[in-house]
């Protein structure tokens, strides 16, 4: 039985999809922190054609003060779990899901950053969920029904 509201202190958002081809880096969206305690990034993937052991792809994580171009690689202190977690080098990684990676670093804006090798060609969607908001939203409240 579920005892907790946590769909009223979470808020998810699509933080990457793209298709990878060779080395060109797909980057995603910023996700703006303020506000917000903790963030989760979940990985899928779709169809894998070629990652191969000396192909394949793999994420980082990113962080900014700013939401323009001064991003920095996150420091591994600052991540629960791996990045190498979520590298993928078989043909066989269609349609799964990867480990998830947390967040727990300072900055404002989060992004993640998936690059592939010269043979990549797959296709990736990563969501983003962010908890623990400073100001929880309202909830709706059930008017008590009189007993009789």
């Amino acid at each position: 039985m579920a005892q907790f509201d946590m769909r009223n202190n979470a808020e998810c958002a699509l933080a990457l999809s793209a298709t990878l081809s060779g080395t060109t880096p797909a980057v995603g969206g910023a996700i703006d922190m303020q506000g917000w305690g903790a963030l989760t990034f979940s990985v899928s993937t779709g169809t894998v054609t070629d990652a191969g052991t000396t192909s394949g792809f793999s994420f980082e994580v990113q962080e900014s003060d700013t939401v323009d171009a001064d991003y920095t690689a996150v420091a591994d202190a600052d991540l629960i779990g791996t990045e190498a977690a979520l590298t993928v080098t078989s043909d066989d990684a269609d349609n799964a899901m990867m480990p998830s990676i947390g967040y727990r670093g300072s900055k404002r804006y989060v992004r993640i950053v998936a690059t592939g090798t010269t043979g990549t060609d797959a296709a990736v969607t990563v969501h983003a969920r962010k908890d623990k908001g400073a100001i929880m939203a309202t909830a709706t409240v059930q008017d008590a029904i009189a007993s009789s």
